[in-house]
């Protein structure tokens, strides 16, 4: 490491985070003054059209409208038919490969020698001062170590005793809700639920739960990484208010075990007892970054799995009627409702070498998407791959969680989560019906519902 480099670090990591965020901000607010782009928006919402009147070269899956106007899975079957691997040279991105059968794209994520995830998995790039480091945009060894701290809190012990818990909050959410007239179940279920988890994980203060909700949807939002709707500047702000809320709960944490406190079995904890990341408080953009990831992780894959099993049940109601007689189906179904939502559409990668992939070149440097949401309705893997059922013998191929060295490390909680609420609302409700179309989220990257209005009709024997 360079003099400059070890110097800069030093600076860095004595000045208060929020006040580094602050100063960033601040530069990035002038330069978009000087550069006329304050308030330009990338992204403009107009009609999809069908995908039979666009040109396959034209084709260009990073647009954050096809899954909300519901195009997505007529563009991902042409593609997967017509050219699995897809090249885009003029997104609003950049150019970039779509890799859309399930197993080239498991084939590319297996590889991590040839297809890196360095330095980001979102299709673009994150606004400057805002592209933080995180080990998921790691390659190994250093991704395996950062990685290798937290691990521990999902061990499948650690999850045995955390069964519990999870029960308990979930009875406690759906104890609360109103019967026989609708309410929001994106707000009062998946977010509730989800924020309890994450509070837990990091030991968080309960009562601000919903920061981290908060924090993790900004995260995920921004235009330039993935089509987000966010404004700059609410970024920027929620990302200070994030520093400040980690970088207290850290110095909390390190002043409770100085003090003789016994050390606790959360995420920042484990951080902190870890050689590889016992310092991360002086490395402020890595903080950061994999704090985000750890909050982001626990709240997507979870929340919009807790929306869409509802959905997809509505959808096909002759599956919630065999649930009803079999709920021994629940740990398959809550498969069938990963594959079937895929909470997060894709991962990218860059090319380390040139190679082939599917009889198409790709040059070393070259940006590939591998489209999760697309492989997990490939019809050469999946029967009938749009329709939701919950028996489904080979539910459990999906690649939602992602394949490899990177594989979701959260996966088997986010699994237990959703059968304890499944195994929690059929003996409550005899149905829950969805009222009205539901809203979606503006993004490329996350495949969530924003709101979902619901009815709850109660067993009579509650």
């Amino acid at each position: 490491m360079k003099v400059s480099e070890t110097i800069g670090d030093k600076v860095k990591s004595a000045i208060p985070m929020d006040l580094q965020i602050r100063g960033a901000h601040l530069y990035d607010k002038t330069r978009r003054w000087v550069t006329g782009t304050n308030g330009t928006k990338l992204f403009v919402e107009s009609p999809i059209p069908p995908v039979e009147d666009v040109e396959l070269a034209d084709i260009d899956l990073s647009n954050p409208f096809l899954y909300r106007q519901g195009r997505w899975q007529s563009y991902f079957e042409r593609v997967r038919n017509e050219a699995p691997v897809h090249y885009q040279p003029n997104s609003p991105f950049g150019p970039f490969w779509s890799v859309t059968r399930h197993a080239d794209i498991v084939a590319v994520d297996k590889n991590h020698a040839l297809f890196s995830a360095e330095p980001f998995i979102v299709i673009g790039v994150p606004p400057r001062f805002l592209d933080i480091e995180m080990f998921i945009a790691m390659d190994p060894p250093r991704h395996d170590r950062q990685r290798a701290a937290v691990q521990g809190v999902v061990a499948p012990k650690n999850l045995r005793e955390m069964e519990g818990l999870i029960r308990s909050r979930v009875q406690e959410v759906l104890d609360d809700l109103p019967l026989n007239e609708p309410f929001d179940w994106v707000q009062n279920v998946s977010i509730e639920l989800t924020a309890r988890m994450l509070a837990t994980l990091l030991d968080f203060p309960y009562e601000q739960r919903r920061k981290l909700v908060e924090w993790s949807d900004l995260a995920t939002a921004m235009e330039q990484a993935n089509g987000g709707p966010s404004n700059i500047d609410e970024v920027f702000d929620g990302m200070r208010d994030m520093a400040r809320g980690l970088s207290a709960l850290w110095h909390d944490k390190a002043a409770e075990r100085s003090g003789g406190g016994e050390p606790g079995f959360d995420l920042i904890t484990m951080l902190q007892q870890n050689d590889d990341t016992k310092d991360l408080i002086d490395r402020p953009m890595e903080f950061m970054g994999n704090l985000v990831l750890l909050i982001v992780g626990g709240n997507d894959t979870t929340r919009n799995s807790m929306s869409g099993g509802v959905l997809a049940l509505n959808k096909s109601p002759d599956q919630f009627e065999k649930l009803k007689i079999n709920p021994g189906l629940i740990p398959n179904m809550v498969s069938e409702i990963i594959r079937w939502q895929t909470p997060l559409a894709y991962m990218r990668r860059i090319a380390k070498a040139d190679t082939v992939l599917n009889g198409q070149f790709i040059r070393k440097g070259d940006k590939v998407v591998m489209w999760y949401a697309s492989g997990n309705r490939d019809e050469r893997v999946f029967e009938n791959p749009d329709d939701f059922i919950i028996d489904r013998a080979n539910a459990r191929n999906h690649i939602a969680f992602g394949f490899g060295v990177h594989r979701c490390m959260g996966n088997r909680l986010a699994e237990m989560q959703l059968r304890i609420l499944w195994e929690e609302l059929l003996p409550r409700f005899e149905n829950i019906e969805v009222v009205g179309d539901p809203e979606y989220v503006q993004s490329n990257f996350v495949r969530g519902i924003s709101k979902m209005m619901v009815r709850l009709t109660p067993t009579s024997s509650v």
